[in-house]
């Protein structure tokens, strides 16, 4: 029997609330496909990873809520020069959403961001003003799945869990009442498909626990070149890619969030399941 080279996917932590067995075995299936024989090590723990042909950190959900032992485990990964996708240098990039005025400075359309090292009463009202807008969304630089994450009506005080905290503030952008958010799929830098994801009546996140709801999407030109040109500031070319993008008041497309990391990469929506997944895995073994 050929030999299958071993991937190790970091995976949750037990009891993690949120579920995520269904789209690993998506993942899983599309790597098996391609001829690898896929193993799960918990990304707060994993253990001996020098047997692994490759390491993806698909499933490390929950980093953002313990940043220190998540910059730990990069340091580690580096340290041991293991093999690991999306790149080390990569992952701790997208680590934190300072990126996104990276990518404004070098003129990628991205949400108007402003961020602010302790958020109170009176530096909100700053953030409000310089962004030229009342209504607002802050959220935590590392975050992810929403935690942390408010809509602020006008006048509405700083809440609580996030007063005194290093916080990013963003306007809410039309667009994502209005027509949702989309993300666009990119495996070994070439564009594999599109979601839109909208949020529930009366909400503005799109997250599932949230009740958002997906539907395939046709990415248009304009989106996919903006995806590129934002994916084109990362440190080192991304194999696996989600892009995120929602609509401003006049339609124009900004850069939500690039991610790089642990992506819901909505395989079951790709029209070839996931082989270009796959495929795009297999070629960044190392030769």
């Amino acid at each position: 029997m050929p030999y299958q080279p071993r991937v190790a996917i970091l995976v949750p932590a037990p009891g993690y609330h949120e579920t995520w067995q269904p789209a690993f075995a998506r993942k899983a299936a599309a790597l098996a496909g391609a001829g690898l024989a896929v193993e799960q090590r918990a990304w707060i723990d994993p253990g001996d990873l020098t047997g692994f042909d490759l390491i993806l950190p698909l499933f490390a959900w929950g980093y953002q809520r313990d940043p220190a032992r998540w910059y730990a485990l990069l340091d580690r990964l580096e340290a041991e020069a293991l093999p690991v996708v999306n790149p080390v240098p990569v992952l701790r990039w997208n680590s934190d959403k300072a990126y996104l005025a990276e990518l404004g400075a070098g003129g990628v359309a991205v949400v108007p961001t402003i961020e602010v090292a302790a958020l109170d009463d009176a530096s909100l009202a700053e953030a409000r003003g310089k962004l030229g807008v009342e209504e607002v969304v802050i959220k935590p630089a590392i975050s992810g799945g929403a935690d942390g994450t408010h809509r602020i009506a006008p006048d509405a005080p700083v809440p609580a869990d996030a007063v005194g905290r290093r916080r990013l503030v963003q306007p809410l952008m039309p667009g994502i009442l209005t027509e949702g958010e989309v993300s666009l799929f990119f495996f070994a830098d070439r564009f594999s498909h599109a979601i839109v994801k909208r949020p529930a009546a009366g909400d503005f996140r799109v997250q599932t626990q949230f009740g958002g709801r997906e539907a395939a999407w046709e990415a248009s030109g304009e989106a996919q070149a903006l995806a590129a040109a934002a994916l084109a500031a990362a440190p080192a070319p991304p194999v696996y890619a989600r892009v995120d993008m929602v609509g401003d008041a006049a339609g124009r497309l900004h850069i939500m969030e690039l991610e790089l990391i642990e992506p819901s990469l909505f395989l079951n929506f790709a029209p070839d399941g996931g082989a270009a997944f796959g495929w795009a895995i297999m070629s960044a073994l190392p030769r």
